[in-house]
């Protein structure tokens, strides 16, 4: 469910950014935990159904946390929930996490009357 409120969102940002006008693409970046882009995707292009953005392509940027660890030094991405837990290389528990949980609508690229396509960034 988490996902499908993230899509839903990424549409909504896409749309006000639009201003009426159909959304070719859009670039968004996700941080934090793992997530599946083919999922993501999907979510988004339901929530797109009926809008100015059905259809529009979708660059998506995923940025994962990383973990820390105190005792060793390694910097771990995080592919797993284990990873927030306990440090893969050396087995300590004395981790912290790293990165940002944020996500970015980055760019839409969208169709103008006067132009073939404008590209609307941050």
């Amino acid at each position: 469910m988490h996902e499908l409120g993230m899509c839903e969102g990424i549409v909504e940002a896409a749309l006000r950014r639009a201003d009426g006008r159909p959304v070719r693409g859009i670039r968004v970046r996700v941080g934090g935990h793992p997530v599946d882009p083919a999922v993501i995707e999907q979510g988004v292009q339901v929530a797109a159904l009926g809008t100015l953005v059905e259809g529009a392509d979708i660059d998506l940027v995923l940025d994962p946390l990383s973990v820390r660890c105190a005792r060793c030094g390694a910097e771990t991405p995080v592919n797993s929930a284990m990873v927030l837990a306990a440090c893969p290389a050396c087995g300590a528990v004395d981790v912290e996490s790293t990165g940002h949980e944020d996500v970015v609508l980055e760019s839409i690229t969208v169709d103008d009357p006067d132009t073939a396509h404008e590209e609307v960034t941050r």
